[in-house]
């Protein structure tokens, strides 16, 4: 199982220095990849409570956002090793020939080194801020994506669908690599799932119980079959958001919330399935994340339970 750790690239921990200094220490101690995530904004007032904190308001840490593309291409530029990836970068907020271009321009940088997690996002404020809607999202993103390997792997391309146009073009460079840099979907619905399955090359899911991970994989790798596609070729990438506590969490526990030891037992249990290929770590929203230091701390602890 590969193990990767985000960047910080959010929260109070979120700067040029500690994106670079984060992204060398990664390659320093062994781990196989970084990532970043998606915020657009903090609405004061959200128009959909946040799901994940009582009052309903988005954390502290949303306050503060660098860019996501931005921030992974100043991490390529300071590795030599590590792979590169989104966790996820919101479909409706993009145009496809576009995202294209700046994804392919990172693959080049990085000399093959892009992993393109993509999602579908929730918030209707930000889908408002972006003039997208929440409506139709599902037909859409089929066809995003397949603009973007439409443009990563034919030379010229055209394409005419229902929500993106281009005339028959020459868009060069294309990306490392081939046929292009793999595609992970966070996916809930079950048509989401299928859009999984048919179009992405893996499921990158989130605060998704060991159960779950286990009967998810199995229905997915099934959809993949039947298909037509290889269920072999197929991955798995878990993101794992860290909340490390002093004391032992026991009541209504999240996988990777708790004391090191509780965070440790999820990481074996996680291991032990063993159709996960790759776990990644983000302790942004961690209690005791306010620091560069506590962000690199969290990056030599988790380390450690390895």
């Amino acid at each position: 199982m590969r193990v990767g750790f985000n960047l910080p690239q959010i929260g109070p921990a979120a700067g040029p220095s500690s994106i670079v200094n984060a992204a060398k220490r990664a390659e320093e101690l062994g781990y196989d990849s970084l990532w970043v995530t998606e915020r657009l904004l903090y609405p004061i007032k959200p128009q959909i409570p946040y799901a994940w904190s009582p009052d309903g308001l988005f954390p502290e840490a949303y306050k503060r956002v660098f860019d996501p593309l931005e921030a992974l291409t100043f991490a390529a530029a300071h590795t030599t090793r590590v792979t590169l990836g989104t966790s996820v970068l919101d479909i409706p907020f993009y145009n496809p020939v576009l995202l294209a271009r700046r994804l392919t321009t990172l693959d080049l940088l990085s000399a093959g080194r892009l992993r393109v997690g993509l999602g579908q996002g929730w918030s209707p404020d930000e889908h408002d801020a972006a003039g997208a809607s929440m409506k139709g999202r599902g037909p859409r993103a089929d066809e995003f994506i397949k603009v973007l390997k439409a443009i990563w792997s034919t030379d010229p391309v055209e394409f005419h669908g229902k929500y993106f146009h281009f005339p028959k073009s020459i868009i060069q460079p294309k990306p490392v690599q081939k046929p292009h840099p793999p595609i992970y979907l966070a996916a809930n619905s079950s048509s989401a799932l299928k859009r999984t399955a048919t179009l992405a090359d893996g499921w990158n899911p989130v605060g998704v119980p060991i159960e779950g991970l286990k009967q998810t994989t199995t229905q997915l790798k099934n959809m993949v079959q039947e298909a037509g596609r290889n269920p072999a070729d197929f991955k798995v990438v878990l993101r794992a958001n860290l909340a490390v506590t002093q004391e032992p969490v026991v009541k209504d526990r999240w996988m990777f919330s708790g004391t090191l030891k509780q965070i440790g037992e999820d990481v074996r249990s996680v291991r032990e399935l063993g159709i996960v290929d790759e776990l990644f770590f983000d302790p942004t929203f961690s209690p005791d994340t306010r620091s560069e230091q506590d962000f690199l701390g969290h990056m030599e602890q988790m380390r450690k339970l390895l």
